[in-house]
């Protein structure tokens, strides 16, 4: 049984994949120019998620509105480690909540069917005044899972659930820094 709160992700030596689902818009705006680009926003808190089972229980497999459009961001390890050293949890006091750069919670994991595990995800929240660090200094790539994530939906939809299984991105405990432990429990 896995412990209730680790981060799972996709991850080599330098970076670290997190995801996230756009309007098209948004999506081929990015997709185009390599980053993130209007009409993404600069100005408000924008949620990176290393779970890929639990955007997909987010964006209903890319079918919510606003949400149809699934990218792969990787971002440098570097920025990671620092968005989770910069994080105030969500359950903190309202006033640090506030004031934080960076937000984190931890929502209980899903499965492929979306029901909820026993062990927990991190959500990552960077705030408009860290945005651009984000976009201009962390993220090193930006990949469409979109075609991926349909037909592994409709993989799952066809009662065929180990061939869907091939198509999501391999995940493994994410080695946090010790200086970093604490982030580990939502406290």
């Amino acid at each position: 049984m896995a412990p209730p709160y680790e981060i799972r992700a996709d991850y080599d030596a330098r970076t670290i994949v997190v995801y996230q689902a756009y309007a098209p818009t948004i999506a081929d705006a990015a997709l185009r120019a390599g980053r993130f680009v209007e009409p993404f926003s600069f100005r408000r808190m924008t949620w990176i998620k290393p779970s890929f089972l639990w955007l997909m229980h987010r964006s209903n497999w890319a079918r919510k509105p606003g949400q149809e459009r699934v990218l792969a961001v990787r971002i440098t390890r570097e920025g990671w480690e620092e968005a989770l050293s910069r994080a105030v949890p969500t359950t903190a006091d309202p006033a640090a909540v506030a004031r934080a750069a960076v937000h984190v919670q931890w929502d209980p994991e899903r499965s492929a069917r979306g029901a909820a595990l026993n062990h927990y995800s991190i959500q990552v929240g960077i705030g408009r005044h860290l945005i651009r660090t984000f976009t201009d200094e962390w993220v090193v790539g930006l990949t469409d899972l979109t075609p991926q994530v349909r037909r592994a939906a409709a993989l799952l939809h066809s009662g065929q659930p180990a061939k869907a299984r091939r198509l999501f991105p391999a995940e493994r405990v994410y080695p946090l820094p010790p200086a970093l432990e604490s982030h580990r429990t939502p406290s």
